[in-house]
């Protein structure tokens, strides 16, 4: 994702101003001593810079110091619940998997902006309602999550991101209704062919339907994408609803016994 340079010049304060010009300085360096630094320095300038708290706490988040990133995620949220709600609700999800704070969190942003303007994880992959309804599945509430995904899905002004078919196929899998679940891995692929997982879950499909023949050439299409480095991944945590080669490995194996 690109990441646009606070702009100072819309702080009337001379020490916010330069407490943003400081803060635009340390970000390239994120995580190093020096950065850290001038992040304090910004915040000793400009105490109700809620920015400067939340890039400070982005360093110990990625390190897994998760107490003292929520010590300064939490300030910035105080000073600025609009600009920092739904990024720390998405923390919660993505690092944490605290799926009941990070539902509450989307839910006070979306009560601030709307559900219509919740905008995107930190990450670009997925809309907030998105993760909210993951964070459904994640507390045993299935058939909400869906519902959540449906709605977010039939929605006329929204463009599906990139796992939204995904997940909704695999919730309709684990509920059992295999003819919607594969209608949404067939339009993931239309949607975005570069992942080894939507073919993984077909051939699921065509062996529970006693198709051997189509579950072969499927999950050999998934092996291909997998070798290829086509499949879901994340530079810091696991993926919700990740397969791994090991998994379709297993399959192949029980397709050709």
């Amino acid at each position: 994702m690109l990441k646009a340079q606070v702009n100072c010049k819309a702080f009337d304060n001379e020490n916010c101003k330069k407490a943003c010009e400081l803060v635009n300085l340390a970000e390239p360096y994120q995580g190093y001593k020096q950065s850290q630094i001038t992040f304090d320095k910004a915040i000793e300038l400009c105490p109700d810079f809620d920015y400067a708290y939340r890039e400070k706490s982005v360093p110990y988040l990625k390190r897994g110091d998760f107490i003292m990133w929520k010590t300064l995620i939490d300030k910035a949220v105080e000073i600025n619940p609009k600009a920092n709600l739904g990024y720390r609700g998405w923390c919660y999800f993505q690092f944490l998997r605290n799926y009941d704070l990070a539902i509450k969190d989307i839910e006070k942003f979306e009560k601030l902006v709307g559900e219509d303007n919740v905008g995107s994880s930190q990450n670009g992959n997925y809309n907030l309602e998105i993760v909210k309804a993951l964070c459904y599945k994640g507390i045993g509430d299935k058939a909400k999550a869906i519902k959540i995904i449906e709605k977010q899905l039939d929605n006329k002004n929204y463009s599906p991101m990139l796992f939204d078919y995904y997940h909704l196929g695999i919730l309709y899998c684990e509920t059992g209704n295999y003819n919607k679940a594969k209608e949404c891995f067939e339009k993931q692929i239309e949607n975005n062919d570069y992942y080894a997982e939507p073919y993984y879950y077909l051939a699921q499909i065509c062996k529970s339907q006693n198709n051997k023949h189509q579950a072969k050439s499927l999950i050999s299409k998934a092996l291909d994408y997998y070798i290829k480095e086509k499949y879901m991944k994340d530079a810091y945590t696991h993926i919700m609803d990740k397969v791994y080669e090991r998994e379709m490995r297993i399959l192949q194996k029980d397709l050709a016994d």
